[in-house]
Order: C-alpha cells, then structure tokens, then sequence
C-alpha cells in the first residue's frame, strides 16, 4: 500500500484528489495539509511514501516545505502538483529534491501511474515541463557559454549539460530534461569530466564554479 500525503491550501481541490486517488486500491491517504507548515510536521507524523505538493501556499511554499521534508526523510518521494508552470519553481523545486512536477489539470489516470512511477523512483517531468526546464538550462548568459567552449573546447550540448550540472542536476533530471536516455547522458557527462580533466561530479563542479 502507497501511503500519501496532499498539500493544497484549497481543501476542496485536496478533498477532490483524495477521492480520485482512493478509487485506486494500491493507495490510502494519510493525511491533508493546507500549507508547507503543516506538511512537514504530516510528514514526520504519517512518514507518506509519496507527497503531492502544490507550490503557491500561506505560510512556506511547496519548495520550502519540499527541502524540509527531504532533509528529514530523503526516501519519501515529493511530486509537485501545481496550476502553474513557471520555470524558477518547476528548478528550484527539483533542485530541491522533488521527483518530478505535474500540472493540476492532469487526469486522473495520468496522476494514478504518475504516482506510481514516481515511488518506483522515476523523475515525473511531462514534455511541457521538460521544455521548460530545458529552455531555462539554456537561458545562461552568452559569456558564461563562451567561457566554457573556450577553456574546455565543450560542444553546444557539452556546455548545455555542464551548466546544468553546475546547477546541481542529477543525472535522471538532466537527461529528461534534454529528451537523452540514460545512457547518451552519461556519456556526454563522461566526456565533459575527460576535458575538464576531473573525474569526479563534485570536481566537475568545483571547477565549473571557479571558471565561470
């Protein structure tokens, strides 16, 4: 059984998800919370395996309440659920540490396998989202860009993904995020390790930091 938590300050819209989700005999609802606040201390008290956060709340935000609730238990996997789609929350909140990002108009069967994928440990990124994050990877200054394929003669692509690691990506996240499989970003991240001459992700980034 998927033990879950909802937080939405409008219990309408919370009690509504609840109803759909318990139509699916794999899940049970712990708990509702109306504001970051309070999903944090839900989340300590039911330990959900799966949170379905919206962003734009009183008190602490979805992102706020997202980094909290990893940093107490990093296994509880946290899919924010949101009318809006706006590429700072849909960043901040992955960096952050949430599986993935959906919009509220999403079905009902497309959220059941959603949440399902996301337990699995899948990163849930829709297209529409996928392009948004991909669109904000690429919105770096031109100097940053010409900085990196000058010192580390990086690809188009190569200088993309490095600034994304810089940001703190996973490699899960960068490769939904540029439409890869798994294994092209690996080997797009191996190769910006070989020309920055490191051989590790936290080296990588360490450099990064200092040249650009």
């Amino acid at each position: 059984m998927i033990k879950i938590l909802l937080v939405d300050d409008q219990k309408i819209l919370a009690e509504g998800m609840k109803s759909v989700l318990e139509t699916c005999n794999e899940f049970t609802v712990c708990g509702i919370a109306c504001d970051g606040l309070e999903a944090i201390a839900l989340a300590e008290k039911f330990k959900p395996d799966v949170v379905l956060m919206d962003i734009r709340m009183p008190n602490m935000n979805g992102v706020v309440a997202t980094k909290r609730i990893k940093e107490i238990n990093a296994g509880i996997k946290i899919i924010i659920l949101t009318t809006f789609d706006d590429s700072d929350y849909i960043l901040s909140a992955i960096n952050n540490g949430a599986s993935g990002y959906l919009l509220k108009d999403i079905g009902s069967t497309a959220l059941i396998d959603a949440i399902k994928n996301a337990y699995a440990g899948d990163t849930i990124l829709p297209s529409k989202i996928a392009k948004k994050i991909t669109a904000a990877a690429m919105m770096v200054s031109s100097d940053k860009e010409i900085k990196l394929k000058k010192l580390f003669n990086l690809s188009d692509r190569e200088v993309e993904i490095a600034l994304m690691l810089n940001d703190g990506f996973s490699n899960r996240q960068i490769a939904a995020a540029m439409k890869l499989s798994d294994g092209t970003a690996r080997n797009y991240i191996s190769s910006i390790y070989s020309k920055l001459g490191v051989e590790s992700r936290a080296a990588a980034v360490i450099k990064l930091k200092e040249k650009i």
